[in-house]
């Protein structure tokens, strides 16, 4: 009998998924949920490759994370079997409580409580399903386990999450800037003092990595036009929620429907048991099935936003280094309110500004270490000849002003 099955990936060739507890996993219904979940959400709007899944991703880390193990132990690092399942479980399962269409729906059918918690909810049933047998690798996961540099693999500047995302999103968008030298890094991988540190001969890797991470953040996930697309998809939502409220009759799956008709926040989260389930029911095609139906909605504004997303009409996009004045915006409501002759108020959902900051370097929160031969260890800001950590760490803030083209 074979030991383990082998799925062929684009991104790393063969993976091996090992039978018993992590084949398990992955074929649990929770996992297999996140194949009807885009990892780039509307990024294919731009870059029509960008169709891979959260669960492609999902695999990919485990299998990065199984050569970490590897290239660990092989340094004299003592990691026992079960701390090594445990870890590739714990990344596994980091993604699993994403909902459709990436942070969107965080801040708009759901508040107040984040992905990561409802991952965790989601680890509880998928341990409870598999007769307890993921205590390790939630307490890895959430950083209370001794070893603390199991707990940086999953999530830290290094982890095994970004090395596959960089990767694979360069992948499958195109954006050969993004291709970073995963397998390098995991090779200059060492532990000292519990703590995850990359060997001196393999700084030019991490220079590349810090580099292409900020190239692939203003070139793909906060790409104007995708980020537009994001804000017509939120509008929609926020419109047929407020119609909902209004105990307006609003087309929805019924998963979604209990989103748009229950004001769900961590509270209710904790008193519905019912609500855990309804999310789980929630992916990628609840919500195009709905705007698909809300395109013939008798609520103009949310027709409107409905035909937006569905026949791509994206919202023009102004980018500005200063925050957009109240009286343009008030303008642009109301020439689109007369143009589309919608009231002013229901205008408000085609036009919206937003500031999006990115760090490319955060001194306090991205420390690299760097050892050397002879045991010394440096951050990288010190380290590194290339990177200009002033430069890097240079807070850049854009405004991004969205509204209906007419």
């Amino acid at each position: 009998m074979n030991d383990a099955k082998i799925i062929n990936d684009p991104v790393f060739g063969f993976i091996k998924i090992p039978r018993g507890l992590l084949l398990d996993i992955v074929r649990h219904p929770l996992m297999q949920r996140l194949t009807r979940i885009n990892q780039l959400g509307l990024a294919s709007v731009v870059y029509p490759g960008a169709r891979h899944t959260r669960f492609q991703h999902s695999l990919g880390a485990m299998h990065l994370m199984s050569e970490a193990i590897i290239s660990l132990q092989q340094k004299g690092n003592f990691i026992f079997d079960s701390e090594a399942e445990a870890v590739e479980a714990a990344i596994l399962m980091h993604d699993i409580g994403h909902g459709p269409f990436s942070h969107v729906l965080e801040n708009t059918l759901i508040k107040g409580i984040s992905h990561e918690e409802i991952s965790l909810m989601m680890m509880e049933r998928i341990n409870h399903d598999l007769g307890n047998q993921l205590a390790l690798a939630m307490k890895i996961f959430k950083g209370e386990y001794p070893k603390k540099f199991l707990h940086q693999l999953i999530s830290s500047q290094l982890d095994m999450d970004r090395l596959d995302y960089l990767r694979r999103d360069s992948f499958y968008t195109g954006v050969n800037e993004g291709n970073i030298g995963s397998a390098r890094i995991i090779k200059m991988l060492d532990v000292v003092d519990d703590q995850l540190v990359v060997e001196s001969k393999g700084i030019y890797s991490i220079e590349n990595y810090l580099t292409s991470r900020r190239l692939m953040y203003w070139q793909v996930y906060l790409h104007k036009t995708a980020v537009a697309y994001e804000k017509v998809l939120v509008n929609t939502l926020n419109r047929a929620k407020a119609l909902a409220r209004k105990g307006q009759e609003v087309f929805a799956t019924p998963a979604l429907r209990y989103f748009l008709y229950n004001e769900v926040d961590a509270a209710w989260f904790a008193t519905h048991p019912e609500t855990l389930q309804m999310y789980e029911a929630l992916d990628d095609n609840d919500i195009w099935s709905s705007l698909k139906v809300w395109m013939n909605h008798a609520d103009p504004t949310l027709s409107i936003l409905a035909t937006d997303m569905v026949n791509r009409n994206i919202f023009k996009v102004e980018v500005h280094e200063e925050p957009v004045g109240t009286e343009k915006i008030e303008q642009l409501k109301k020439d689109i309110a007369s143009r589309l002759n919608i009231h002013e108020k229901d205008a408000a959902y085609l036009v919206c500004e937003d500031a999006i900051q990115k760090d490319m370097y955060d001194i306090d929160d991205d420390r690299i270490g760097i050892l050397y031969k002879d045991g010394t260890v440096k951050d990288i800001s010190e380290a590194s000849e290339l990177l200009n950590i002033q430069l890097l760490s240079k807070k850049i803030r854009k405004y991004y002003l969205c509204y209906q083209r007419i």
